[in-house]
């Protein structure tokens, strides 16, 4: 499958998801043009698209399938997004990041419900149990991850006991992120 394999700080620092102690000063050359309408809602797209690790045929039948359904089309493209396994193991902190997250499962190091799942998009839903493979306790990335994360660092929707995860419900409106501006995303694909 294809994937983005470049740089990742630089596009991190692109879509300014850095922390503040990394965000160097921009350096100027010569005219700043300004973006157009149709670069802002692009930028947007992309940027949340990098986020979630997701490439573009995947994202827009995520878009596909939020537009079909009568709810708030924004909410439920974030649900499908939050929903996917590599980002609940992520979420869940068993891992730093969403990329280890997603090797992580894709090496089958991840059960859903006591099955091995190596899917990293696999949708999980309410009342599943994630949990990490024996095995994969041991490895130093978890066992480090494990023990800065605290539990209160999971969002409502996750509950997380050691190393076992429970999908309590759906991804809330008040729960969405605030960097991120779906009105935009939602303007592109409709344009």
């Amino acid at each position: 499958m294809a994937r983005y394999t470049g740089p990742q700080t630089k596009r991190d620092r692109r879509f300014k998801l850095l922390p503040e102690s990394m965000v160097e000063e921009p350096k100027t050359r010569g005219r700043h043009s300004r973006k157009s309408e149709f670069g802002i809602r692009l930028e947007e797209k992309q940027k949340l698209k990098h986020i979630y690790g997701v490439l573009e045929k995947q994202f827009r039948r995520y878009f596909e399938q939020a537009q079909k359904t009568p709810m708030n089309t924004g909410l439920v493209l974030m649900q499908q997004l939050e929903n996917r396994l590599d980002n609940v193991v992520y979420r869940l902190g068993f891992l730093p990041t969403r990329r280890a997250a997603r090797q992580f499962v894709n090496h089958g190091n991840v059960l859903v419900n006591g099955k091995r799942i190596d899917v990293p998009s696999y949708n999980v839903k309410e009342g599943d149990k994630v949990t990490l493979k024996e095995k994969a306790l041991s490895v130093p990335v978890v066992v480090q991850t494990l023990e800065d994360h605290d539990s209160t660092n999971v969002p409502a929707w996750l509950i997380r006991s050691g190393n076992i995860g429970t999908v309590r419900g759906i991804l809330a409106e008040d729960d969405l992120r605030d960097d991120i501006d779906i009105q935009l995303i939602i303007e592109y694909y409709s344009r």
